[in-house]
């Protein structure tokens, strides 16, 4: 990556935001070199925000001045035992054909937008990457966020990077892990938006509450500025049942959805008044950033300086600009499990049910199965989730406190509380079957044209079946080809590699023995994903 010039300040004359001009003072790069320096706001004036040194010179088109921007941090603790910290739910289908990522980017669909930004974790480029990659016309970029610092943030790494070419895009801010039953009228919603954004507005989407609800920040409307379209008057925190129900009576009141809608350029400016701090961090980490293949790498010593606050804190309660879009458009934030159930399609007794579920004179459950059956017999009001590795059961009404229960795993070291059973890498995915004493049988699944790392093992010896497809083979200084009921076997410390040439899912079973067989017992010689020793 050509490294973007540090951030400068410069003071110029201004008018109106449309005669803006975004320069770069050279004398003044130092003031804001370093995490967590604070910029020189009294020497800022408004929207005098750019790059130097740009990569490219292209300009987004006028017909491409909307770029979603993904926000896919999120672990959804609440979803456990189906989202975990190694798949969280963004990435599964929950609600939708697809994974809830890719349902996002669908619903865009009709909008004309240029090419998608993503916001994620390094240890899920790879998910991104593969969940959009059939979604985008065009490749999204994927900015990988070196820490959790909450929306404030991440949202200014992404305005950072698409100010440099297009200072006046709007960006359109969207969590990854959203469900929406009408996204044409989303879609409406957000046209209408547009409109007030481009002139300067930060727009948020208010949500029209279909019922008094306690689990959702709400936001006040002020002033109509237009059909559905109001100045934003106040944001305010989960009420109790008492104080939600007036606000549902009162009419002015919105769910507070986390979608967002506004220029770039007056997004940095917002963060230059109200939170200097956290905007210097952020330009020093993408000036001093990297790229790796395909992902944008900010410098994680620079962003760690950054403050870690939500964009409701830093941003939106403290502008003169915020605006309200009125929303009804089927949204859920698909928070905990009873929001499965309600999204869900009920049988004539209230029951959700997903997978293999046999129920009997039961109602008002939502039962999920995974891998097996799951009989209910006699039971309401019930969350059953099954998984292959671990069942949860709880009152629907209760069930929002499974948070604990992933903490209490976590204390104990459980890797329930991470990972599934069933394990997502680059190349593919790796299933453990059995696991017992000195040894362990593995199903592996390499997706067609990828290939694992050359690497080798300190501890632990390997026999590779193939059970279909074709795998092509580094075994020491010999190269195999191997199909169908063939297999070979890596003894300690040898250099080895598997790989799939062909258009074929490659299926293996791995047998490994040993007197360790621990994941970090991997030492890469060479990794086409630019992966370290460390498993990722």
């Amino acid at each position: 990556m050509t490294n973007p010039a540090t951030l400068g300040i410069h003071q110029t004359a201004i008018g109106q935001w449309g005669d803006d001009s975004y320069q770069v003072d050279t004398a003044l790069r130092a003031q804001v070199k370093g995490a967590g320096r604070r910029l020189q706001c009294e020497a800022w004036v408004t929207d005098c925000l750019s790059y130097s040194n740009l990569r490219g010179s292209q300009h987004i088109p006028k017909e491409f001045m909307l770029v979603p921007v993904l926000l896919s941090g999120g672990v959804g603790s609440r979803l456990w035992p189906v989202s975990r910290a190694a798949r969280p739910k963004q990435f599964l289908p929950l609600g939708g054909e697809g994974s809830m990522l890719q349902e996002t980017q669908r619903r865009l669909a009709g909008l004309e937008c240029a090419p998608t930004v993503v916001v994620c974790n390094a240890e899920h480029r790879f998910m991104v990457a593969e969940q959009l990659r059939d979604e985008c016309d065009q490749s999204a970029t994927i900015i990988l966020e070196p820490a959790g610092r909450n929306t404030a943030p991440a949202i200014a790494l992404a305005a950072l990077h698409v100010h440099r070419t297009a200072p006046e895009a709007l960006l359109l801010v969207l969590p990854a892990d959203h469900h929406i039953t009408d996204p044409r009228t989303f879609r409406d919603t957000v046209a209408v938006a547009q409109a007030h954004a481009a002139a300067g507005k930060l727009m948020t989407f208010g949500v029209v509450p279909s019922r008094p609800e306690t689990g959702y920040g709400y936001v006040r409307c002020g002033e109509a500025l237009g059909e559905g379209i109001f100045d934003l008057a106040q944001f305010v925190e989960k009420p109790d049942a008492a104080t939600a129900e007036q606000y549902v009576a009162a009419g002015q009141y919105l769910w507070n959805s986390g979608m967002f809608l506004f220029r770039a350029d007056r997004y940095l400016a917002e963060l230059a008044r109200h939170q200097p701090d956290m905007l210097a961090a952020c330009e020093a980490a993408m000036s001093a950033g990297e790229e790796d293949l395909d992902f944008i790498r900010p410098n994680a010593d620079a962003f760690l300086g950054s403050p870690a606050d939500s964009i409701d804190y830093a941003v939106m309660e403290h502008t003169e600009q915020g605006g309200v879009a009125s929303l009804s458009c089927g949204w859920s934030d698909v928070g905990a499990w009873p929001a499965l159930w309600e999204i869900g399609k009920p049988d004539d007794l209230g029951n959700v049910s997903e997978g293999d579920v046999l129920l009997q004179d039961a109602r008002d459950n939502y039962i999920r199965s995974e891998s097996r059956l799951v009989a209910a017999v006699g039971v309401d009001n019930l969350v059953v989730v099954e998984t292959p590795d671990a069942v949860m059961v709880g009152a629907r009404d209760q069930v929002q406190q499974i948070k604990q229960i992933v903490e209490a795993l976590s204390r104990a070291e459980r890797p329930e509380a991470t990972v599934h059973q069933r394990v997502y890498r680059p190349w593919g995915s790796y299933e453990s079957l059995v696991v017992g004493e000195q040894f362990q049988v593995k199903r592996l699944t390499v997706t067609p044209g990828q290939t694992l790392s050359l690497q080798l093992h300190h501890h632990r010896a390997e026999h590779w079946v193939v059970v279909s497809g074709q795998a092509e083979i580094i075994r020491g200084e010999e190269q195999l080809t191997l199909g169908p009921d063939e297999s070979t076997y890596i003894p300690i410390g040898m250099k080895h590699r598997l790989a799939n040439r062909s258009d074929r899912p490659l299926e293996v079973i791995e047998v490994q023995s040993g007197s360790y067989l621990g994941e970090d017992d991997i030492v890469r010689f060479d990794d086409v994903y630019g992966r370290e020793e460390t498993p990722t």
